[in-house]
């Protein structure tokens, strides 16, 4: 004999309203979605697939970007909000498997936005506006109250406008952290840190373009300078392939943990990944070579943290072992990364 269950008007609704909670919502005309859309599987992502502009549309530019957010958000949850930045010659779909932090989107409550530049590239005419606009329309859509920590993520020049991004009124008032993918390291100069490549492999021409008026020849045109320390107080991780060093490695003292009155560099327990990167630069190339990156392929990598930073900030360097500047990032290591971010008060 089946037994049948009434329910009170008052116990239905809370039971109704309990479900809408749970289930998947929209942000921004954006339906939810795990695993992610356009998502490259494990190796050989199609070229088309890495060519789509994203799944949300910036309604004041028309330009469409990625909207990554955990599909079981709850009203009034607290998240953290990333925008992650391509690099030169890059697009979004590419540093959004670059730099895979979708993957861990309901894992660490993170709400992602990767755009693309107009010319595979980042400048301020073209891409402020637009950029500003993405970050508005997420703190309006998820609320700026619940929005517990904000992050600008970037690799290579999107590393470098990150950097100059952070140093505008705009993103000042709300950053609480940089994540720079080969970008940029505060407190070095890039000569310090960066080896030189001599020739684009993918093109074959010099990497540096021609100088500015008054400029060095060879010299690279930056976005901002990393080695001048900004006027306030921000998380900083700085992420780089062994291959992009100079021969001295890296530095073991970093300027802007002693401006955040850090404690002294300290290694971690190595993170070792059995699986490789989604993406890496698969362009013919004239001349490879391991500073520009070659396959992407499964890796070590070493963890320096500067501990006990004031106001429970992070600051911390990373170095890919046996890579270069586009070999995307492997699961492990992208997983500690975001430990690090989400750490940061």
């Amino acid at each position: 004999m089946k037994k049948i269950i009434q329910f009170g008007p008052l116990l239905l609704l809370t039971l109704l309203n309990s479900y809408a909670v749970a289930a998947p919502k929209q942000l921004a005309g954006v339906s939810c979605e795990s695993p992610p859309p356009l998502h490259c599987p494990d190796a050989n992502c199609p070229a088309e697939l890495i060519a789509n502009q994203g799944n949300a549309v910036d309604p004041k530019t028309g330009r469409k970007f990625f909207l990554d957010y955990p599909c079981d958000l709850k009203p009034h949850e607290k998240v953290t909000f990333v925008l992650n930045l391509h690099g030169g010659g890059s697009i979004g779909n590419w540093q959004r498997h670059y730099f895979p932090i979708v993957d861990l989107k309901e894992k660490y409550r993170l709400v992602i936005a990767t755009p693309s530049g107009v010319v595979r590239a980042w400048d301020p005419k073209n891409d402020d506006e637009h950029l500003q606009n993405i970050v508005n329309l997420v703190y309006e859509q998820v609320g700026k109250e619940n929005i517990k920590a904000f992050w600008l993520a970037g690799h290579s020049q999107g590393g470098q406008t990150s950097n100059r991004l952070l140093l505008t009124p705009f993103f000042k008032e709300r950053l609480t952290g940089w994540m720079s993918l080969s970008g940029g390291r505060l407190g070095s100069k890039r000569s310090d840190i960066r080896a030189p490549i001599p020739n684009n492999p993918g093109t074959g021409l010099p990497t540096a373009p021609p100088p500015p008026a008054g400029g060095v020849a060879g010299e690279p045109r930056l976005a901002a300078d990393a080695s001048i320390l900004p006027d306030y107080e921000f998380s900083h991780i700085y992420e780089s392939g062994e291959h992009e060093l100079t021969s001295a490695g890296l530095p073991k003292e970093s300027k802007w943990a002693q401006q955040l009155r850090c404690g002294s560099q300290s290694r971690r327990a190595d993170v070792v990944d059995a699986k490789a990167g989604y993406v890496n630069d698969s362009r013919q190339q004239q001349n490879p070579n391991p500073v520009w990156g070659l396959k992407a392929r499964p890796g070590t990598a070493q963890i320096y943290v500067y501990p006990k930073c004031a106001q429970g900030r992070v600051v911390a360097d990373i170095v890919r072992m046996d890579k270069g500047h586009t070999e995307g990032l492997e699961p492990k290591i992208t997983e500690q990364i975001v430990k690090l971010m989400v750490s940061a008060k």
